[in-house]
């Protein structure tokens, strides 16, 4: 029995499909994903399933779409590895928060569930005795603590506007793409020595 173009497509679609399940990282199941849409989009119009070509004529720019942001965001992710290691880039995948002069963000010792990125005011962190303004990361290394609890207790001292990831949410980024997970290490590692450098000056200077 012969087969035609129709059922190519159709099978070809399907091991598509099946090889999604293989895929580790986020990159490359968008691409067989895309690849797959094309595949069922060919075989819905050449057997005029009409549904199955328009589910996946919608599914295809939306898969389209979350490729080209994994993209972008590996691309500041190397940016930000090899410059000032700001995360603003994290922004756009962040939610937003208001807070008034005086609250307190966050006490050390909590369960560490959230990364912020102050927007707009200052936050003073307590124990370490400095003032964070717009731009700064706050409360990034209790993703990795061993413990997962603030180092510090972060207090508000002007209306701050901050962007807020949950921790899962940067855990989600950092398994589904391996250079991800090595630069936000990397941009851990700095924002650690560049704190214990902080702390050594200050005991210097009061001696």
């Amino acid at each position: 029995m012969e087969i035609n173009w129709v059922e190519l497509a159709g099978y070809a679609a399907s091991a598509l499909v099946f090889l999604t399940f293989y895929m580790k990282t986020m990159i490359p199941l968008r691409l067989v994903g895309i690849l797959s849409n094309v595949a069922f989009m060919t075989y819905g119009l050449g057997g005029r399933l009409y549904p199955v070509l328009i589910l996946h004529a919608i599914l295809l720019p939306l898969n389209c779409i979350r490729l080209v942001q994994m993209q972008g965001l590996i691309r500041k992710v190397r940016e930000a590895a090899h410059g000032d290691l700001s995360m603003e880039w994290l922004v756009p995948f962040m939610g937003r928060r208001q807070c008034r002069a005086g609250d307190v963000l966050f006490r050390r010792g909590e369960p560490a569930a959230e990364v912020y990125v102050v927007l707009a005011g200052s936050i003073r962190l307590v124990d370490l005795a400095i003032t964070v303004g717009p731009g700064s990361v706050v409360g990034e290394i209790g993703i990795f603590a061993p413990t997962h609890q603030r180092m510090d207790t972060a207090i508000c001292e002007t209306p701050v506007e901050l962007g807020v990831m949950p921790n899962d949410k940067v855990l989600e980024l950092y398994h589904q793409n391996r250079k991800f997970g090595f630069y936000l290490i990397r941009l851990i590692s700095q924002r650690l020595l560049e704190d214990y450098a902080a702390m050594r000056d200050a005991v210097q200077r009061a001696r």
